[in-house]
């Protein structure tokens, strides 16, 4: 049995207006259109999360918000404030509460607290840029037994600073002109059955 994570730094954020204290930093445009395709992504390859739970902080909220709305998750993102600044042991000791029927939840928060956890159960380094996502298989049956020593296999990893986005972008939409051509054509071709069956 297992569970599996989704662990989500937030998008690229500003820094333009400087009397802004950190926790109020908002996502600048190029941070908003990651956070879109990265909920796009989601929604394309059919791995919405259960649950999702944020860092309070603005751009972090608006990154869970963006990825919530295009990956069509229609649950509620919870937010958390000890995921600002928070450690590992933050976040383990919010989804240890998680209920057994969530199989599937998206923690969205900072570094270096979150490229922590992700070394922690995972076992090697993988940098965290803003923006990137990695989604965890966890040896795991209840939320409650999970710490510092589960195993995790990471089977899924976006990095937004090596991703073409327009190309990602252009390659999903291609997928489901194609998927939708190819259904198209069968209704078509079970149409023209029916109305031979009838002669």
């Amino acid at each position: 049995m297992t569970k599996t994570l989704m662990i989500l730094r937030h998008a690229k954020s500003s820094w333009k207006d400087k009397n802004l204290k950190d926790y109020n930093r908002p996502l600048k445009k190029k941070g908003e259109e990651a956070a879109e395709l990265l909920g796009k992504i989601i929604a394309h390859g059919k791995f919405q999360p259960d649950i999702i739970l944020s860092s309070p902080a603005k751009r972090t909220k608006e990154t869970a918000e963006i990825v919530s709305k295009f990956s069509e998750y229609k649950g509620p993102v919870d937010f958390v404030d000890a995921f600002y600044m928070g450690e590992p042991g933050d976040y383990i000791r919010s989804l240890r509460h998680l209920p057994d029927d969530v199989n599937r939840a998206m923690v969205v928060g900072h570094n270096p607290g979150l490229e922590a956890l992700m070394q922690m159960l995972e076992g090697t380094v993988n940098a965290l840029s803003t923006g990137a996502m990695g989604i965890l298989d966890l040896e795991l049956s209840h939320w409650g037994d999970l710490n510092s020593s589960t195993v995790g296999k990471l089977v899924k990893f976006w990095d937004p600073e090596e991703m073409d986005l327009k190309a990602i972008e252009e390659k999903m939409a291609q997928e489901k002109k194609d998927k939708k051509d190819k259904k198209d054509k069968k209704e078509k071709k079970e149409k023209k059955s029916k109305k031979k069956d009838k002669k």
